[in-house]
């Protein structure tokens, strides 16, 4: 058992999943939009939003910052986009970013991550599951804790990261506490007990579930999306609670 309740993230992308997350005592969000997609990052309005919200919560409300889906290998125009997207969301009070880059061979971009890092100015920086895409998760996660990086949020290099529990047990070795190893991929209630058993210091997920409101039509892409579920917030508020 920890001594404390493991963290609790959120990932929502709507403002009622912002309520939904502070209601219920989640730690914060991850700010995202096209959850489909693996999350890209919200607009503007969103964020505002979300700050409003979240009004007198800590650090709550970190934004995701990924012009597209389609894997973590950015041309010199994206990361422009990115660093642009890392210092709106700063002035419009996010308190953290979540970022990640790839280069071609599947290592991580140490020198787009600084520009983020720089970007972000003071923001915390969570650097993403892009090291489960890399060729060496571990080795990835390691190097993440030699930069001024918060914390990084990984499956253990598996689909899910109930899978991937011997590797997050490896990586919160390896990072000695100098980086906070958050647990995220397939993430529920049930699951985390185990999750607080490897070590991590957080977990993440969606708690989503979908909904249909109305039909898209011809063009309007597919007709149901994600919507945060109180109860399974709840549910992964009160099983990290549990854990101390």
């Amino acid at each position: 058992m920890t001594e404390r309740p493991v963290a609790v993230e959120i990932a929502v992308q709507s403002a009622d999943g912002v309520r939904i997350a502070v209601d219920a005592g989640a730690t914060r969000v991850e700010l995202t939009q096209g959850l489909r997609l693996g999350g890209l990052t919200p607009s503007a309005g969103l964020i505002e939003g979300a700050v409003e919200l979240s009004a007198g919560r800590d650090a709550f409300v970190h934004a995701l910052i990924r012009p597209r889906g389609g894997g973590f290998v950015y041309d010199a125009d994206e990361v422009k986009t990115m660093v642009r997207d890392i210092r709106a969301a700063a002035r419009l009070g996010a308190a953290g970013v979540v970022v990640g880059a790839l280069t071609e061979d599947g290592r991580l971009d140490l020198d787009i991550l600084r520009r983020f890092i720089d970007a972000a100015d003071g923001l915390d920086v969570t650097v993403h599951r892009a090291v489960d895409a890399s060729v060496d998760p571990v080795a990835s996660v390691a190097k993440l804790a030699t930069l001024p990086v918060r914390r990084v949020l990984t499956s253990g290099g598996a689909q899910h990261c109930a899978d991937g529990l011997d590797t997050l047990a490896v990586m919160v070795h390896e990072v000695g506490g100098r980086l906070e190893v958050m647990a995220g991929g397939g993430v529920t209630a049930d699951g985390i007990a185990s999750l607080v058993g490897a070590g991590v210091d957080a977990v993440h997920l969606s708690a989503s579930r979908p909904l249909e409101r109305g039909a898209s039509g011809p063009g309007g892409g597919v007709d149901a999306f994600e919507v945060t579920d109180p109860d399974l917030v709840a549910g992964a508020v009160a099983a990290a609670a549990a854990s101390v």
